[in-house]
């Protein structure tokens, strides 16, 4: 992808919700109306890859569906991938909007400074109040109002090979030196494998790559009153680039081009000695279908070492979710999120090894070494600035890049 199309649809996203922003207030209901039960509809939910295990999807069309009488629900998978540009086309429109969206937690501050989310601040307090992901509920607001709210966090730990660190001589490392060094012992170790990574490292991945720029105390940009400024020439940020330099040219094999996408294909094929990755990975790995359960018994895991011993600030990726303001049945989309944010449906999110949207319920990710990495893991965690424009990392030329 060409850095041209990445400024493009950032400043597409603007301008198309700039265009249709307030014509919907004429359409509201008058109180009378607003009382009544809505009507019957289909409402249509975007949900992106396959975070969202299909237990979870079942039991949210059956719990909606039971609840209103005549509605139904429909799940449309979305992928990542040109996820920005279908939603700039689908949500601008009332007739080819879903009624209720997920997005990246990097993605909402854009789509809600652009109007393309309702207002949902008043339902904050049945949604979950103050138990909700704060980092992830100042991402979906502006102005002191609130249009995307938590759907799932899931903090960034290292998957690594128990046998080949057994081979290489290496303990689990426990500062940042540490880890670049086992990295590259462990590409070197196995040269003799064809594209082997000691780090999986892919050119694109710059959320895994904006750790180090925050490890060593620099930072994505500032934001002075109401503005942002860039801080990646600062030297501190410099610093992080050069040890994710270091990474992506001597410890990693990934391809350059490549994405951190369905990492457990490099890790089957016997590819990989380490990779940083959600939590979800785990259940990649460990799948028939997908993955190669019998390699199971030689995955360990830790959390990202930082410079100073503890856990490093890697990224907390995750999803929020809003109703489109196009939508034509925002009551009843609200019970959709309602659904998706009540105890019982992000309880399966924990089970699943993602980090609920609520904080009271983290305690059911478990106990095993998992469980504890990914909790160790999102006690030093940090969200991207909640600016409005999205950032692009290429680990090729090491550089980050506005949208």
């Amino acid at each position: 992808m060409q850095r041209a199309r990445f400024l493009a649809v950032g400043i597409a996203v603007a301008l198309a919700f700039a265009a249709c922003g307030d014509d919907t207030t004429g359409d509201e209901p008058a109180a009378d109306e607003s009382a009544a039960a809505p009507e019957p509809a289909d409402i249509r939910v975007w949900l992106n890859g396959t975070d969202t295990p299909q237990e979870m999807r079942d039991w949210l069309k059956t719990e909606f569906e039971t609840a209103n009488p005549g509605s139904t629900l429909t799940i449309e998978e979305q992928e990542w991938e040109g996820l920005v540009e279908r939603l700039t086309t689908s949500l601008g429109s009332e007739e080819e909007t879903p009624d209720v969206v997920e997005v990246g937690n990097t993605q909402a501050p854009t789509f809600t400074t652009a109007g393309a989310f309702s207002d949902v601040t008043d339902l904050l307090p049945e949604l979950g109040g103050d138990d909700l992901l704060q980092g992830f509920v100042d991402a979906g607001s502006v102005d002191g109002q609130t249009y995307a709210v938590p759907y799932y966090a899931g903090s960034k730990y290292v998957f690594y090979r128990t046998d080949l660190f057994e081979k290489a001589g290496l303990e689990v490392p426990t500062t940042m030196n540490e880890f670049v060094d086992a990295g590259i012992a462990l590409k070197t170790d196995n040269a003799n494998i064809p594209n082997f990574s000691g780090f999986w490292f892919p050119g694109q991945d710059w959320r895994n790559g904006v750790a180090f720029v925050w490890d060593a105390g620099g930072d994505l940009a500032v934001q002075d009153g109401d503005e942002w400024t860039g801080a990646l020439s600062n030297a501190e940020s410099v610093e992080g680039l050069t040890t994710a330099q270091r990474l992506f040219t001597e410890a990693s094999g990934a391809p350059k081009d490549g994405n951190e996408a369905d990492p457990q294909v490099p890790f089957c094929a016997g590819e990989i000695g380490m990779l940083s990755a959600p939590g979800w990975v785990r259940w990649s790995i460990d799948n028939a279908d997908i993955g190669c359960p019998e390699m199971m018994a030689n995955v360990g895991v830790f959390a990202l070492p930082g410079s100073d011993g503890d856990a490093a600030p890697v990224l907390l990726g995750g999803s929020n979710i809003a109703v489109s303001a196009k939508s034509q049945n925002q009551e009843l989309a609200a019970e959709v999120v309602k659904l998706m944010l009540s105890d019982e449906y992000q309880s399966m999110f924990a089970a699943a090894g993602l980090t609920p949207a609520k904080t009271s319920l983290a305690s059911k990710l478990g106990t095993d070494e998992f469980a504890q990495a990914a909790i160790t893991a999102a006690s030093n965690a940090k969200l991207t600035p909640a600016a409005a424009n999205m950032l692009w990392y290429s680990s090729e030329s090491m550089s980050f890049r506005a949208w």
